[in-house]
């Protein structure tokens, strides 16, 4: 899974998310950094109001949390999303020792991501695009 700093900084560089069932995210600073929700059908639904969407937690009785502004979660991109987002630029995906390896090609320049996650090297490939370095 993408680490949760590299998620914020991808959310903090414009990375825009449309939440949709299957997403992971994780809600920081409220004492629950390392947990990580999924929205389904059934618990965590999105709801689009009038004031922008919201996460909706159904059912929970157990903490008191009906509901999050969607700027409060920080998304938790799997690696085929993380993929998909890098479109044409993604090269390809190895392994270099212990750690993942991706190749993107940005404006004619091949470069290399190292990650311990496969998920970790497309999201810093990723973060080099979205932030335009």
């Amino acid at each position: 899974m993408i680490p949760l700093d590299l998620a914020a900084r991808l959310r903090d560089a414009g990375l825009d998310w449309k939440p949709s069932p299957g997403d992971r995210f994780a809600i920081p600073d409220r004492g629950l950094d390392d947990d990580v929700f999924v929205i389904s059908h059934m618990t965590i639904e999105v709801h689009d109001l009038p004031e922008g969407q919201v996460i909706g937690f159904n059912g929970t009785t157990q903490w008191a949390l009906d509901d999050l502004d969607k700027e409060e979660a920080v998304w938790l991109p799997r690696e085929d999303q993380l993929r998909d987002l890098l479109g044409p630029a993604f090269e390809r995906l190895d392994r270099a020792g212990d750690r993942y390896r991706v190749l993107a090609e940005f404006g004619g320049t091949l470069r290399e991501y190292l990650g311990g996650t496969a998920e970790e090297a497309y999201g810093l490939a990723l973060l080099s695009l979205v932030s335009g370095a």
